[in-house]
């Protein structure tokens, strides 16, 4: 599928990008020149009327996007699994009592450990993509992993218990 977005310039007032679905409805957010924005649903049939809409702060707007890209990066992920025979992918949350917390992902030794690759950590809300070795883990990460059923499991241990 190719998504579809347009570009609507509002003269003194600001932009307008619209997403348009595959069913014709539109979702719009709108960035006006003062720096706001608003989310708006316009009508299928006129898109110049909008439904519905609601004014979201910069805060609101980064979880926003931070929802749909941590979303969208897991549900691929986990879709490239399903076709691949073997291949799994993990969500291993940091516990409290982890000898980890505080430590850098690279102290964990997983993907020499278990044969298992770190591919993003959730945290808050938010995704860091492709974590390097410095980054510091924190009690409550959620570590997305991938790796065969055996190395998973052995890295769902290291993270909670430690190295054995």
């Amino acid at each position: 599928m190719t998504v579809h977005i347009e570009k609507v310039d509002l003269p003194g007032i600001g932009v307008r990008h619209d997403l348009v679905t595959e069913s014709g409805r539109r979702l719009a957010v709108v960035r006006y020149r003062d720096g706001e924005r608003e989310l708006g649903v316009y009508d299928a049939d006129d898109p110049d009327r909008c439904r519905e809409s609601m004014r979201i702060t910069d805060d609101e707007a980064e979880a926003l996007a931070d929802l749909f890209s941590a979303s969208l990066a897991v549900s691929r992920l986990t879709k490239l699994t399903e076709e691949t025979d073997g291949l799994y992918t993990e969500k291993i949350a940091l516990p409290a009592g982890s000898p980890f917390v505080d430590k850098t992902l690279g102290d964990t030794k997983t993907r020499t450990r278990t044969h298992v690759s770190v591919v993003a950590i959730i945290r808050d809300r938010r995704i860091i993509a492709s974590p390097t070795p410095d980054e510091t883990l924190r009690e409550g990460d959620v570590i997305v992993t991938v790796g065969t059923r055996a190395g998973l499991d052995a890295a769902t241990r290291l993270i909670s218990d430690g190295p054995e």
